[in-house]
């Protein structure tokens, strides 16, 4: 176990010990969640996969190491100057998409550029509107933030065809560039490592025991992917259980996340015991419907986000309100790193490469931050661009 939650398990023991003495005497209430059979009734006693369960633990223990060094660019081209760069979100009330416009603009002040956010709402015309009106203003670079390019197709051929390199935060599946569609790289750390890694923590945090829910936006091809490898990596565990596998888009999330949760809650009761999302957005929106259950903050069921770590999930973790912990998205290095991503661009040169490896942030090494990033980035790229 690894010390965000260490007191459940008695608790959990003894709760479940009062459910079965109230069964027997065939009382069927006051039991906290209800008294149903199934996955995560035992958190306590041999693991349900022993092997898988032990990995599981290797991994988590890795991934929570805070102070990681910076593994990233060290040289490439000085500062191009006079740029203007336009950063088209899917929607800005999706806070990875939204961090990591923060670190576009933050970056962009340090090199010297202009950055113009231009907000697809979160709906396909939305986006489409966006995508156009930033072809119009033909900068020198647009960043395709947190949606398909497939549902831009046009203005992504416009793009392409007026020689305006297109740079994608997770907007295809794998980091680095892409031919089709001809974006110059993608941002993203690896999905199938932050997929391997959510699953990992549920398997090691429940000794390989959980009843679990999974919250995914279908729409969106990258969560949509990266949720279908988490549910891979639950069912290597054989005493693991997916109760439900939620479909919220991230723009409906805020109406019918706490309306999805109270009937869940209803449906499963004590066999849910873990969660997993594809955004830590989703924890904000249920929090209300659990507190109007009467769940504990602390938990179970026992939430992660997989991805994006914004600082709502950080002060979620770190007061131990309904979310337990995330694998965060390094949002601002990655606004940096596009940001030197379009300065190799507009040098001529190749794509850096880098990718950002993956972390989990618990109450017990977050130390009270409310993001988190590799250290010394800001002033390797700094160096590399003579600012």
């Amino acid at each position: 176990m690894h010390g965000n939650h260490k007191p459940h398990p008695p608790v959990v023991k003894a709760r479940l010990a009062l459910c079965g003495l109230l069964v027997t005497a065939t009382v069927l209430v006051g039991c906290e969640r209800g008294s149903s059979g199934g996955a995560g009734e035992s958190p306590t006693g041999p693991s349900g996969c022993p092997a898988v369960h032990s990995e599981a633990q290797a991994a988590v223990t890795r991934a929570e190491k805070s102070d990681v060094p910076w593994g990233g660019p060290t040289s490439g081209p000085a500062a191009v100057s006079g740029k203007t760069i336009v950063y088209v979100a899917q929607t800005m009330t999706n806070p990875g998409v939204a961090g990591a416009a923060d670190g576009v603009r933050h970056a962009a002040r340090v090199i010297g550029w202009n950055v113009r956010v231009i907000d697809g709402g979160g709906t396909p015309a939305g986006i489409q509107a966006a995508m156009s009106q930033a072809v119009s203003l033909k900068p020198s670079g647009i960043v395709i933030g947190g949606f398909d390019p497939g549902s831009t197709s046009q203005q992504v051929a416009q793009a392409n065809a007026q020689g305006i390199p297109l740079i994608g935060w997770h907007a295809v599946a794998a980091p680095g560039p892409s031919r089709r569609p001809e974006l110059f790289t993608n941002v993203t750390t690896r999905v199938e490592e932050v997929a391997r890694i959510s699953a990992q923590w549920i398997i090691s945090d429940s000794n390989g025991r959980a009843g679990v829910v999974l919250i995914t936006d279908a729409s969106i091809p990258f969560a949509r992917n990266k949720s279908e490898l988490i549910r891979k990596g639950l069912a290597t565990c054989s005493g693991v259980k997916l109760l439900s596998y939620e479909n919220i888009p991230i723009p409906d999330a805020s109406s019918r996340t706490p309306r999805e949760i109270s009937s869940l809650l209803s449906r499963f009761q004590s066999r849910w015991t873990h969660s997993v999302a594809i955004n830590d957005l989703y924890f904000a929106d249920a929090a209300p419907a659990f507190r109007a259950a009467g769940e504990n903050g602390s938990g179970p069921p026992f939430n992660i986000g997989a991805g994006d770590g914004d600082p709502s999930a950080f002060q979620r973790i770190n007061s131990r309100q309904y979310q337990a912990a995330t694998v965060p998205e390094p949002l601002s290095l990655q606004g940096w790193q596009i940001v030197d991503e379009f300065n190799r661009a507009f040098a001529g040169r190749p794509a850096s490469g880098y990718v950002a490896p993956v972390h989990v942030s618990t109450a017990d090494n977050s130390d009270g931050a409310t993001s988190w990033d590799p250290s010394g980035y800001q002033e390797a790229y700094r160096k590399i661009w003579g600012r």
